[in-house]
């Protein structure tokens, strides 16, 4: 429901990044969200299916952890195919590890068989 009165006055709120690209993706992207809320009942419904319902469990013994995956990639696409912007497979790849979807800590890290426990 933003209209150009209402993007205008994010654009000059200094509480915030002011690029109109990204308000303008904020936007698409939010109607994305309610339109994938409605086909599959909720985002998390949506996003869980590319990992099968369950967390990606890395097995990292050292090394660096990747920028992206090949599910990465996948959910980058199938947005970017919905009209959403700034989803790229990198930052998609953070984001699953942000929201639990991957666990990508080394196996070594409390961290990791913290969350292994909780499969």
């Amino acid at each position: 429901a933003y209209d150009s009165r209402k993007k205008g006055r994010l654009l000059a709120d200094a509480g915030i990044v002011r690029n109109r690209a990204k308000i303008d993706a904020t936007i698409v992207n939010a109607r994305g969200v309610i339109a994938l809320r409605k086909e599959f009942g909720s985002f998390s419904r949506y996003l869980w299916k590319f990992v099968g319902g369950k967390p990606l469990q890395g097995r990292r013994k050292g090394g660096d952890v990747p920028a992206r995956t090949e599910v990465s990639d996948a959910l980058s696409k199938d947005l970017k195919k919905r009209g959403f912007k700034f989803v790229g497979t990198t930052i998609m790849y953070a984001f699953m590890q942000a929201v639990g979807m991957v666990n990508d800590h080394q196996m070594s890290c409390f961290c990791w068989r913290k969350l292994n426990a909780k499969r």
